[in-house]
């Protein structure tokens, strides 16, 4: 059958169902993405680890399953974990299984052949499980965390939980990787969340955007703990403070513990996993996208789910949120390159973007608006606290104000099908609200999917800085990144009208007054070689 969904540069297996990433990691100077996989179904099941090797996180070479459930403790699942480096440069996976009363269990796996830059071959612990849970969290406990080594020599790693209702990132420690114990208390909790799953912790610079390895603990770094809520298919963090001395971490005052809080990425995005680059000193998260359609879709098409593009992460200079961005890769794949500068959309405008790969393309905007047009800005309502809502009230249809204007991407000709990432400003008070959405409602005239509208507050003062918007469009996943990384909305469309040739991308303004275009570069991006 055609394929008008499957994607040119995001990772995903020839067929059949992925889901979260594992162990990112590099070695050797090879990168290693593992991945939850079904290899006989494009349904969840028979979940293994996945693997694929890259030289620069765009191309990926596909090799066997690295673990396949073959024992009492994971027969019934290699379920999600962490690689770590261990102290003589040997590379270890922690992973959870599930064993046939689906008690969850933590394991370790070691390479067969450390001198193989590709590690085909893994072998499981005879020590295994290494870890297990308390009589009354036997299905609440998974996804270590990549290990981290303390001042003392000691190795610690974070299994997610949830206990007494509340999320808990829970700790434990070894003193030869093998034999693990629980400590006297969590890492972390929060009674304002359920289930931390995919739990990821790890330090930042203050000032700088390097990464760092995991274990480094000097002044001038703050720490991130990222969860994945269960509940709602939600990746939220927290920035703060981590005391090695009794291990406790602690957000920052004023930090929103639960998912109404900061987020990796206000749309399709989840069970995300982070590895320290060491060979570019940078901080790197991929993350699960799924789809949007039915699993009888999923069937027919004989695949779902696939991975976003890796970004490279960093601290933002007012040290509360992090910034994230296409790593530098992606700019091998560009071709075709269209400029334009000093653009003025009048008020419900549009204009296309020609002469690129309306499915394969990269797009950066840089968007100013004059003060006097600033002033004309709807006022926030008291009560409009939640981004979201804002933007499925009206989406990007709103004509009141400033905005909303963007891009509309996976258009049709006529404008039957699109889907718009869009910003609209409003005043509260003395200052300026900048809301970054995401409208998917008119995104396939011929597929009923899951189209709820995204949004998020962007953390950008439009007196002084420009309004920037970049967005990765492959096919059926669009990436955006507002404000230069502060905000990321992620979604899937399926566009039945808008595909392959007749796909186009457009700039508009829905917005009752004009804004100003300061430069447009866009790029068709070339196929990457994906297995």
């Amino acid at each position: 059958m055609a394929q008008p969904y499957r994607t040119a540069y995001h990772f995903q297996p020839p067929k059949n169902w992925i889901n979260d990433p594992n162990g990112p990691m590099i070695y050797k100077g090879i990168y290693h993405l593992f991945y939850q996989y079904n290899p006989e179904s494009a349904e969840w099941g028979n979940i293994s680890w996945g693997h694929s090797t890259s030289t620069d996180l765009v191309n990926w070479t596909i090799h066997p399953p690295a673990l396949l459930p073959s024992d009492t403790y994971d027969i019934n699942g290699c379920w999600s974990g962490s690689a770590t480096i261990l102290q003589d440069g040997t590379p270890a996976i922690l992973y959870t299984g599930g064993n046939s009363q689906k008690v969850q269990l933590q394991n370790l796996a070691l390479p067969k052949d450390p001198s193989d830059p590709y590690l085909v071959e893994w072998v499981k612990s005879p020590h295994n499980p290494i870890m297990i849970p308390n009589e009354d969290e036997k299905e609440s406990f998974r996804d270590p965390t990549t290990a981290w080594l303390g001042p003392d020599g000691i190795w610690r790693v974070v299994i997610g939980n949830e206990r007494e209702n509340r999320g808990t990132a829970v700790l434990y420690k070894s003193e030869d990787f093998i034999r693990w114990t629980e400590a006297e208390r969590p890492l972390h909790s929060s009674s304002e969340t359920t289930m931390w799953e995919c739990p990821d912790f790890f330090p930042v610079l203050v000032d700088g955007e390097n990464g760092l390895d995991i274990s480094e603990i000097f002044s001038g770094i703050k720490h991130v703990l990222k969860n994945s809520v269960a509940r709602s298919f939600v990746d939220y963090y927290t920035v703060g403070a981590y005391e090695h001395h009794n291990d406790v971490y602690t957000p920052d005052e004023g930090s929103v513990d639960n998912e109404s809080g900061l987020r990796l990425d206000y749309g399709r995005y989840y069970a995300s996993k982070s590895f320290f680059d060491s060979e570019k000193k940078r901080r790197i998260f991929i993350a699960w996208v799924n789809e949007s359609t039915s699993k009888e879709i999923d069937l027919i098409k004989g695949w779902s789910g696939l991975q976003s593009f890796p970004r490279k992460i960093w601290l933002d200079k007012g040290g509360k949120q992090l910034v994230q961005w296409p790593v530098e890769e992606i700019e091998m794949l560009r071709t075709n390159k269209v400029d334009l500068q000093n653009i003025t959309l009048e008020a419900g405008s549009k204009r296309e973007i020609c002469g690129v790969t309306a499915t394969q393309a990269d797009v950066e905007i840089s968007f100013s608006i004059p003060i006097a047009v600033l002033e004309q800005a709807e006022v926030l309502e008291s009560n409009w606290t939640n981004p979201q809502e804002i933007a499925n009230q009206s989406g990007s249809l709103a004509n009141t104000g400033v905005g909303p204007f963007g891009l509309l991407v996976l258009a049709s000709n006529n404008i039957e099908e699109y889907t718009a990432i869009f910003f609209r400003i409003f005043k509260k008070n003395d200052k300026f609200v900048v809301l970054m959405g995401c409208d998917q409602k008119r995104s396939s005239v011929g597929l009923e999917y899951d189209k709820t509208n995204y949004g998020a507050f962007l953390d950008i003062d439009p007196l002084t800085e420009k309004l920037s918007l970049r967005t990765l469009i492959d096919h059926s996943i669009v990436e955006s990144f507002g404000g230069g990384g502060k905000a990321c909305i992620t979604t899937r469309a399926y566009p039945t009208l808008a595909i392959n040739d007749n796909a186009h991308i457009f700039v508009f303004n829905n917005g009752s007054q004009h804004v100003d275009i300061s430069t447009l570069s866009a790029w068709s991006l070339n196929q990457a070689h994906i297995n």
